[in-house]
């Protein structure tokens, strides 16, 4: 091959070579643009999987078996469009749905509304410090009311880490323990494998009863927990400390879409599971309408090694949901009020109506009853703002919501919101 050919050659080599290479870090550049931006959900998702929903769910399998899995399915459907759009609407505005209200109500409007959010914080915590407590007395024997302050007290150190340069270190490790709430509560799926067919007839929509559609009911509006529905949209931005560099916002879109799908899949498994693991192994037993019964139940039937990794995955499920909730309730305070409060004193204001229940309750599992309705009340006020919001093209510019995407909002704001005031109006009547 004459010389010039051959320098033609190699030169057309190392172009290649240099091109491939160049691909190669713009792949990797994109892919670690992408693991930089997921965290946000899996902390936001913990709330789908506190003590509350434990009871909830297992006493749906235990009472009804397989009927209601379709009821799970949809709700975490659901779950996925509004927890994106609370993340959408944080990034595009690079503000939190609290202070987007803040910045748009009267003085006492925005005390009004504060002070409806402080009480669903309260009950959001009730259940998740009672749940803790329960935890520990059955894996240590510890007093209820001294399982309250240890889980108090453990929580207050874990927000130690929220926000600034340890935020990500706070992420990782509400990310490990949703993964020990995962294996602790989907373990006895291993040990007595349930029927597929079965599984797959509980996704078809139906009751069989007047009580089923009413657990259903509860179920369904209890789908979206309204501190999560305002939390996401502040984690989406402190996700990344002050001065760090964001991807654009379509990057950011792009990546949330994939963090928001994923984290939910994690915590909707979690749920399906323990509906399941009741249904296959708890069916028809009495008792398991309690955190503690449901426990003994799993005991007895699959043995104390499974009952001991349930009560960890509890034990997981208080500590993160509880820490997320005063974080919460740390951010809406800022945005409503504009008050900066250390976290120590969010987590005192949440955690002391738990104590006094522990203390003086006979049976403080009734009380995530009451809980449960308060919660109900509060949807609204998170869910219709942020179904506005994301719909003013003021606000969100070139990323506003379309007619067909808003319009399905609309629809599952509705039933949701519906289903919550059904809810309230058995309960006062003593039917749910």
């Amino acid at each position: 091959m004459p010389a010039a050919e051959l320098d033609l050659e190699r030169a057309r080599v190392a172009e290649e070579h240099d091109r491939q290479r160049g691909s190669k870090r713009a792949n990797g550049r994109k892919g670690h643009a992408l693991a930089s931006i997921l965290g946000p959900a899996f902390v936001a998702a913990v709330a789908y999987v506190d003590p509350g929903n434990v009871a909830a769910n297992i006493t749906s399998g235990a009472r009804y078996g397989y009927l209601l899995v379709w009821v799970l399915v949809l709700a975490n459907a659901m779950s996925v469009l509004i927890q994106y759009q609370s993340a959408k609407l944080g990034i595009v505005t690079g503000k939190s749905l609290p202070e987007l209200l803040g910045e748009r109500m009267s003085d006492a409007g925005r005390f009004m509304f504060f002070m409806q959010a402080e009480v669903i914080a309260i009950a959001t915590d009730l259940a998740e410090v009672i749940g803790g407590s329960i935890a520990l007395n059955l894996l240590f024997g510890v007093p209820l009311f001294v399982g309250g302050l240890i889980i108090g007290a453990i929580s207050t150190v874990l927000l130690w880490f929220q926000g600034g340069k340890t935020h990500r270190l706070f992420e990782k490790i509400v990310i490990a323990l949703l993964l020990v709430i995962t294996f602790g509560f989907i373990f006895g799926l291993f040990i007595a494998p349930p029927d597929a067919s079965e599984i797959l007839g509980g996704l078809i929509p139906h009751f069989t009863t007047t009580d089923s559609v009413l657990m259903a009911t509860s179920m369904l509006g209890a789908t979206v927990m309204p501190h999560a529905i305002y939390l996401h949209s502040t984690l989406v931005n402190d996700h990344y400390a002050p001065g760090e560099k964001k991807p654009s916002t379509r990057q950011l879109l792009r990546g949330s879409k994939i963090d928001v799908v994923w984290a939910l899949l994690l915590a909707g498994s979690v749920n399906v599971s323990l509906l399941i693991i009741a249904a296959n192994s708890l069916y028809g037993m009495s008792g398991t309408d309690s955190i503690e019964g449901a426990q003994h139940a799993i005991v007895s039937v699959l043995g104390p090694v499974v009952g001991t990794i349930f009560s960890i995955g509890l034990l997981a499920s208080s500590l993160s949901s509880t820490s997320v909730g005063t974080y919460a309730g740390s951010e809406i305070m800022h945005g409503l009020l504009r008050i900066k409060a250390p976290m120590w004193a969010c987590r005192v204001v949440t955690l002391v109506p738990a104590l006094i229940v522990l203390w003086f309750a006979p049976n403080p599992t009734q009380a995530l009853v009451v809980g449960q309705v308060i919660l109900s009340i509060g949807i609204p006020f998170a869910i219709i703002p942020l179904m506005r919001y994301t719909h003013d093209k003021k606000l969100m510019g070139e990323y506003v919501d379309g007619t067909a995407k808003h319009v399905l909002f609309i629809a599952v704001a509705a039933l949701i919101v519906a289903l919550n005031v059904l809810l309230i109006v058995l309960t006062v009547l003593g039917k749910a």
